[in-house]
């Protein structure tokens, strides 16, 4: 192409993991590349993630840890670029790295590495990056995208979407891919909150008295099951296992709490023999933290000692600790949730890289996609892999 500072062979829309990572591949695959973010740093969910130590990704993202349409769509993209790719690319860089539960690995230093890593990689490819200057209009005319993004205005043969979803919006988040997407053609998937708490409604103000409780539980939705923390909030429930299950519930639908995963089924009529003149919320303190086992022999009505508690009634309270219903009001929705359920549906695009079927020179990547990973690193794998595989082509 004519090097006249305006012409490019791409230009990539949002300079966050995706952005980054797809900019960086193509750059080094001698591609002119342009990378436009209207915020003034590249990277910023990056840069608060995991803590700021950046859960960078997951050791055990498989594609059935991914949420979709159609949930055989990240197949390709994650299959050819894996954690350990990613991985390889952080030891490169001497970025010291630590695995905690769950296959999640952080920095042992800052996520700002990360982002660093990533800008060193865009400018061994060349590419150009302009921070700081809102995305004015785009259109695509006989081959060729224009972007106009301040007081500039680029060209280009090939545009890749990933200016993510609307999550976290107080870091500059908007729904701007979608709006592109429409203009051109592309379906959009119903976006909406995922990796979020969960609101109460009054009939379990009491259970929202509990702010600032954790308890080790197994949170359902469906068919969907996760056994981590749980925190009870001011508002409802959050913590990672409800974080998790929050990907899989609907609104007016109820989730399931297991308060003793992994007790025998018999446990409070086991402690009976045992320990007869045992109180019920004495045994279930033993077990949960103090408030929480008050508030739940309150809320199931046995106050005396075991020994006073008919096995029937024992039996009925272990049942409902083990499946504990919820019919959560809501969501703390786009402002506290992690990342974005839906978005540019996957089946207006190539799995394999990422281009829009019916729009040649259209690629949408990371978050923008119908695909939603796991608590956990997961979304990072999915920006580097997606990245990567539009990166390929461009």
């Amino acid at each position: 192409m004519i090097d006249n500072g305006r012409t490019f062979d791409a230009i990539v829309l949002g300079a966050g993991g995706a952005g980054l990572m797809c900019a960086a591949v193509a750059g080094q695959r001698g591609r002119r590349v342009l990378l436009i973010d209207h915020a003034d740093r590249a990277g910023k969910k990056i840069l608060i993630s995991g803590g700021g130590r950046c859960n960078f990704t997951n050791v055990n993202a498989a594609p059935d840890r991914f949420l979709s349409a159609n949930p055989h769509f990240a197949k390709s993209a994650l299959g050819r670029y894996r954690p350990e790719d990613f991985i390889a690319l952080v030891d490169r860089y001497r970025i010291a790295w630590h695995e905690k539960t769950l296959g999640q690995l952080f920095c042992d230093g800052s996520a700002r590495q990360i982002v660093h890593m990533l800008m060193e990689e865009c400018a061994k490819g060349g590419v150009r990056i302009s921070l700081g200057k809102p995305i004015a209009e785009v259109t695509h005319a006989e081959g060729t995208f224009s972007v106009r993004y301040g007081d500039e205005a680029a060209t280009a043969p090939a545009l890749v979407i990933a200016t993510g979803g609307p999550s976290i919006p107080k870091m500059g988040a908007t729904g701007f891919a979608y709006d592109l997407a429409r203009i051109f053609g592309l379906a959009v998937v119903t976006p909406r909150p995922a990796l979020v708490p969960l609101t109460l409604s009054e009939e379990d103000r009491l259970f929202r008295a509990l702010s600032g409780v954790s308890a080790d539980v197994e949170a359902r939705a469906g068919k969907a099951a996760f056994r981590e923390a749980a925190l009870f909030t001011h508002r409802g429930l959050s913590g990672p296992a409800i974080l998790q299950i929050s990907s899989y519930w609907r609104e007016d639908e109820e989730i399931g709490i297991d308060f003793l995963p992994g007790r025998a089924t018999d446990w409070a009529v086991a402690a009976k023999r045992a320990r007869p003149k045992t109180h019920f919320h004495t045994l279930l303190g033993e077990l949960l933290p103090g408030r929480l086992a008050e508030a739940l022999a309150k809320k199931i009505g046995l106050w005396s000692e075991l020994a006073n508690i008919c096995d029937d009634k024992l039996k009925a309270a272990q049942q409902r600790l083990a499946d504990w219903r919820f019919c959560p009001d809501g969501s703390e929705g786009f402002a506290k949730a992690e990342v974005t359920l839906g978005g540019i549906s996957t089946a207006d695009l190539s799995s394999r890289t990422m281009e829009a079927k019916a729009v040649p020179g259209l690629y949408a990547i990371g978050e923008a996609v119908d695909v939603t990973g796991w608590l956990g690193g997961y979304n990072f794998q999915w920006a580097w892999a997606s990245g990567w595989a539009a990166g390929q082509v461009l």
